[in-house]
């Protein structure tokens, strides 16, 4: 099963130390080593969003003010279970500290 691991930040997201870099390239090299992680990496805060209606679509740049959280890094990793899943989640948090991650399962 695979799953995309989002993580969102608000403006309350302290900005990244050497020892967050430290403790989640040793995670990240383990995740790596087992075959469990697929990609991950770090998303613009701001982006572009496209909706559509009709025959038309609109592309607006970011960021988007009414969003109080965006995502900030992602990974796509491929596990057994959905415990597996939560049990790295579990992990990546106790290294990033306080916040919000979300979890999908891809289809």
């Amino acid at each position: 099963m695979r799953y995309l691991l989002l993580s969102l930040a608000d403006e309350n997201t302290p900005a990244p130390d050497e020892r967050l870099f430290a403790e989640m390239g040793a995670f990240i090299q383990e995740m790596s080593a087992k075959g469990i992680l697929l990609a991950t990496g770090g998303l613009e805060p701001g982006g572009l969003r496209m909706t559509s209606s009709g025959e038309e679509v609109t592309v607006t740049d970011g960021p988007f003010t009414e969003a109080k959280e965006v995502a900030v890094g992602f990974a796509l990793v491929e596990v057994r279970s959905e415990d597996e899943v939560l049990e790295l989640a579990r992990r990546f948090r106790r290294i990033v500290g306080d916040g919000v991650s979300e979890i999908r399962r891809v289809q």
